[in-house]
């Protein structure tokens, strides 16, 4: 009864629905068809391709005096676009001789450069890198590549190998290489795709996700008395260990001596953590800390601190070795830690 059924059902659906499939297909013109079959082709065969992050052709490298699409993958990687390295070095396009089908395979494969050019690099050059960009595929080398040949070519010229008329790529590769020595290639290629950005965000994503807990920690005395004691005595106040009144300018001084020394970002994170509401917040910031790096990040730098105020006869005095012991840090464009310079202030 059961087959019986099964099988109706099949002979009902099957033929429907591929009636229903044919007839999708029929409405297609020849290039809709078409289209679609290079869609799924493409599709395969790019699947196991890196794919572009950053970067379009509407914002190149301008180096020197050459534009250069450029983009950054998956990986990291950064990438020039083949055909306008390859230009920006003064070659013409072609597929004229050489491994690899291209003018630059061609020009490195030469006797005369082969002291310049080192097997590693000349592998580089003939196997270009595959990626993807908006569903098709590009070639490109690593940013790197380029810093590479330039030098390769300039130390040639000086040599005296080059050919006349490849005296024009030795000038390119010098240009090129006044360029990018100043800041280098891939900062560059980070600015022109706007990766800088999201380097420094991930980069301070890291941070904080290593110094901030997820939740409130339990409460544990962190702060030592003599922490406080040092204080007071660095500007010249009485301390009475056995009152729990403070200036409230100490609060804005413990974060500045403290929680925004830690790691850039850390601060800011730990008032968005634990806000003040009516001028009181509902937790101590160290209970937000991270028992694996934060806690731990905290309490050494409290002892270091602690030795600075001792070796200090006042507040100013402390203030400029603070800066200069535990200088503030911040995350720059390029995911980097910077020192910051700050003036000591007053008591």
């Amino acid at each position: 009864m059961l087959a019986t059924t099964f099988a109706s059902m099949e002979q009902e659906t099957t033929p429907k629905g591929k009636a229903g499939g044919d007839a999708r297909a029929r409405k297609l013109t020849a290039d809709e068809r078409k289209a679609i079959a290079m869609r799924g082709s493409q599709a395969r065969w790019t699947k196991d391709l890196p794919k572009a992050i950053c970067g379009s052709m509407e914002q190149p490298l301008i180096i020197g005096n050459a534009s250069i699409p450029c983009y950054v993958l998956e990986d990291e990687t950064r990438v020039l676009v083949q055909t306008a390295m390859i230009e920006s070095l003064g070659m013409a396009r072609g597929t004229a001789g050489g491994k690899g089908g291209d003018r630059l395979a061609s020009f490195v494969s030469q006797d005369r450069l082969k002291p310049f050019i080192n097997n590693e690099l000349k592998s580089v050059i003939e196997n270009p890198i595959k990626f993807v960009v908006k569903g098709a595929v590009a070639y490109g080398y690593s940013a790197e590549t380029l810093a590479d040949i330039c030098f390769a070519v300039d130390e040639a010229a000086r040599a005296g190998v080059l050919q006349k008329q490849q005296a024009h790529i030795a000038l390119e590769a010098r240009v090129l290489i006044r360029a990018f020595a100043k800041t280098g290639i891939t900062a560059l290629v980070d600015e022109a795709t706007g990766y800088q950005q999201i380097r420094a965000k991930d980069a301070l994503a890291r941070i904080l996700e290593k110094f901030i807990a997820k939740e409130l920690q339990p409460w544990t005395r962190t702060f030592p008395i003599e922490f406080y004691q040092e204080i007071f005595r660095l500007n010249g106040w009485a301390f009475d260990p056995l009152s729990v009144k403070r200036p409230g300018v100490i609060g804005h001084w413990t974060n500045d001596i403290v929680y925004n020394r830690l790691a850039p970002g850390v601060l800011p994170e730990l008032r968005s953590k634990n806000p003040s509401v009516d001028g009181r917040r509902k937790s101590k910031h160290f209970q937000w800390l991270t028992g694996e790096v934060g806690h731990p990040k905290l309490m050494a730098h409290l002892e270091g601190v602690k030795i600075v105020m001792r070796e200090s006869a006042n507040w100013a005095e402390f203030t400029t070795k603070l800066n200069k012991y535990y200088p503030l840090m911040e995350t720059t464009e390029l995911g980097l830690e910077v020192q910051i310079a700050k003036k000591p202030k007053a008591s």
